[in-house]
């Protein structure tokens, strides 16, 4: 009993029996933590490396190669655009963007840098100035006016543009699609068939002429018209103001309230009715006598 009891004794004493005893009760060795740690460690390295060089797709890369400069516009806006240029080459497509309600050219800013990056050889972009601040609250009317005003501006002492497009913000939105229609322009030009060319009109054969409609703004060829959270239908009743939380007891309330940011706010509550004429967010879902919305 006493030869075994010494022996049980000599054996958890041996260096070997307790490292064989550790490993079999689940106690690991803090060198061998260490080494798996480190191998861990190192597998993460090499996971995060594979997502790195994994490609991405074209319209998700940003050229970092060609640096992007700011310079303030006569208008009093900011034009972005890369600082690098290649040989007789001129970015040719403008795209401008406009702010919210009480909002500024600092709103787009970031947007704009990386927009250039990503198209730094196609376009140039313009953060409007012409509605800030206490400016919004002047109407939907008279800010598209100014904007209509501001791009006509970029577009003459910018003579090398051929495309056009608009980004609007919120109230913005709205602002620029009242800006395009008192831009849109639309030339047509009648094409006679040659003499081989022959059409039977009203049961008789005569030469055919075919109408083609070409439509620009100020000029240039419309490409884009993106809006991002623009209450193209008003906010009374379409649960579109988040702040109301989509409670219409508060959207209420604050259609009572709508002066409090102007003429902006009459028009965005569907209370105005100058001279007897719908909301001016209605007339805008359709073609008016003066300006073509659609």
């Amino acid at each position: 009993m006493g030869s075994s009891k010494m022996d049980k004794g000599l054996n958890f004493s041996d260096e070997d029996g307790v490292e064989e005893r550790k490993s079999e009760m689940g106690i690991e060795n803090k060198e061998s933590k260490k080494s798996e740690m480190g191998f861990e460690k190192s597998n993460k390295k090499t996971k995060r490396k594979r997502f790195f060089i994994f490609p991405k797709f074209a319209c998700m890369r940003l050229d970092d190669e060609f640096p992007v400069v700011e310079t303030p516009a006569h208008e009093g806006g900011f034009d972005v655009e890369t600082s690098q240029k290649g040989p007789g080459h001129a970015p040719n497509h403008l795209v401008v963007m406009v702010n919210g309600i009480i909002g500024s050219v600092d709103d787009w800013k970031y947007a704009a840098e990386q927009f250039v990056k990503a198209y730094p050889r196609d376009i140039i972009v313009y953060r409007s100035r012409s509605n800030y601040s206490k400016l919004t609250f002047d109407g939907v009317d008279v800010m598209g006016t100014r904007l209509a005003e501001e791009v006509q501006s970029v577009v003459k002492r910018t003579p090398h543009l051929q495309k056009i497009s608009f980004i609007g913000h919120s109230l913005g939105g709205l602002v620029c699609r009242y800006a395009i229609a008192k831009l849109y322009e639309q030339s047509s030009a009648r094409i006679a068939c040659g003499q081989d060319m022959e059409c039977s009109l009203n049961g008789s054969t005569d030469s055919c002429a075919e109408e083609v409609s070409k439509r620009k703004i100020v000029g240039l060829e419309p490409v884009n018209f993106i809006t991002c959270a623009t209450p193209h239908l008003g906010c009374r009743g379409h649960k579109q103001a988040p702040a109301f939380c989509g409670l219409y007891s508060v959207e209420k309330v604050a259609a009572r309230s709508s002066w409090l940011l102007g003429r902006s706010g009459r028009h965005l509550f569907l209370k105005d009715h100058d001279e007897g004429k719908p909301p001016l967010l209605l007339r805008m879902a359709n073609d008016s006598e003066d300006l073509p919305f659609m």
